[in-house]
């Protein structure tokens, strides 16, 4: 089997499967688990598949440039905004992470509702310029990718914050790698956010589920629960189910 060929094979196998064990592929195959491996490598530099330990699991598409995401999935993360919209009480603070199901949350959000918003994300800040909502926006040095802050000012800042409420982006959701992104300075940023707030929930769009990136931001059971937009039925929240995720689902 030619290169291409095999490498076509595991990317199906990946979005059939949601995940890849390269000995039993090599067996399957008939080759030698060097062979699967090296593919594997070249389709994780080339942003189509995350190697792990033992094989690897489907690329998030989440971990496109900011403006290529504002066009990926936009009706999943209406939906999944106008369910992360409903969990806010009448004058409680959240805490808002950055990217663009966040915005999408921003839009769903009554202009009029009374609440505090704590954010990283200049972005998600100015778009709540017209809201009744009290912002606080936490700086730092900007990670261009999210459009958020990171880094040591912006975690001390966060050190700082007491909310009720904690909405995470995240690029993958994935039964065995949990919640993830593709920036480990990102990842530490996502963790103190969330160690200070009573709940978190992750804004889980369509394009995220089954998905991981090369880092990992929390465990499935360390989150109050996931807002994601699939199917009930759908496999995926019943592989999420299975490994102790809280779902929250929006259809």
């Amino acid at each position: 089997m030619l290169a291409a060929a095999r490498k076509d094979l595991l990317l199906e196998r990946l979005r059939r499967d949601g995940r890849i064990v390269a000995k039993e592929i090599a067996a399957e195959l008939g080759l030698s688990e060097d062979s699967i491996r090296r593919d594997l490598r070249e389709l994780d530099a080339a942003g189509l598949a995350v190697r792990v330990y033992g094989g690897a699991l489907p690329a998030s598409p989440a971990v496109a440039d900011y403006a290529t995401r504002t066009a990926v999935a936009p009706d999943s993360k209406r939906r999944v905004a106008a369910a992360a919209v409903a969990l806010i009480e009448p004058g409680a603070t959240v805490i808002l992470d950055g990217g663009t199901t966040a915005l999408a949350l921003v839009e769903a959000l009554p202009r009029t509702h009374p609440c505090t918003i704590v954010t990283h994300s200049p972005t998600v800040a100015s778009a709540l310029l017209d809201h009744a909502a009290d912002v606080f926006l936490i700086g730092g040095q900007l990670f261009k990718h999210s459009a958020v802050a990171c880094g040591a000012a912006a975690v001390e800042a966060a050190s700082r914050i007491s909310a009720d409420l904690f909405f995470l982006g995240v690029t993958g959701v994935h039964p065995t790698a949990a919640l993830t992104t593709g920036d480990p300075d990102e990842a530490a940023m996502k963790r103190a956010l969330a160690a200070r707030a009573v709940d978190t929930y992750v804004l889980a769009s369509d394009e995220k589920l089954g998905a991981a990136s090369r880092f990992r931001v929390l465990g499935l059971d360390e989150v109050s629960g996931i807002v994601a937009d699939a199917d009930p039925e759908a496999p995926i929240l019943r592989d999420l189910a299975a490994a102790g995720a809280a779902l929250v689902p929006v259809r």
